[in-house]
């Protein structure tokens, strides 16, 4: 019997927009002339996302193993555009932070996503683009709820 796999899944599109905007995302940003790969663009993305955090955070949130955040760091620290600074709760550890060079990047970053996102919502009503969103934040919540309540039964 054959295996019946649907293509049009939650798991399946989400996985698909999420593959599909980041291959955009990083066309834009080769051919920007910025001079930034396209990790080290997330990496400070996320880094404007999570404020000041450990290098951990980032990798996580960018779904990178902690070496290849560590010369995401190394490189972007050498252009000024990041700063290691010490933890105040663990003297072995480093948090790492936006510099205010970082903001002409983002903002540069801000109008690729942005034509990005123009270019996918072009035939969809702005009321069920919203919807969505809405709907997308509820079950972003309701996973990482899940997480969290996964993480404390563990322990």
């Amino acid at each position: 019997m054959p295996r019946q796999i649907d293509p049009a899944s939650f798991g399946f599109l989400v996985t698909d927009l999420a593959r599909m905007l980041r291959a955009e995302m990083d066309r834009r940003i080769a051919g920007s002339g910025m001079e930034l790969t396209p990790g080290e663009v997330r990496l400070l993305a996320q880094a404007a996302r999570a404020g000041t955090v450990r290098q951990s955070v980032l990798a996580e949130r960018i779904g990178v193993e902690a070496m290849t955040v560590s010369a995401y760091v190394d490189r972007l620290e050498a252009r000024g555009l990041i700063e290691r600074l010490p933890d105040p709760s663990d003297r072995r550890a480093k948090l790492i932070a936006l510099t205010d060079a970082a903001d002409a990047v983002l903002d540069q970053v801000k109008v690729f996503a942005e034509d990005a996102r123009r270019q996918a919502a072009q035939s969809v009503d702005p009321h069920e683009w919203a919807a969505m969103l809405k709907v997308l934040k509820t079950v972003r919540c309701n996973l990482s709820d899940a997480r969290i309540e996964a993480r404390s039964s563990a322990a």
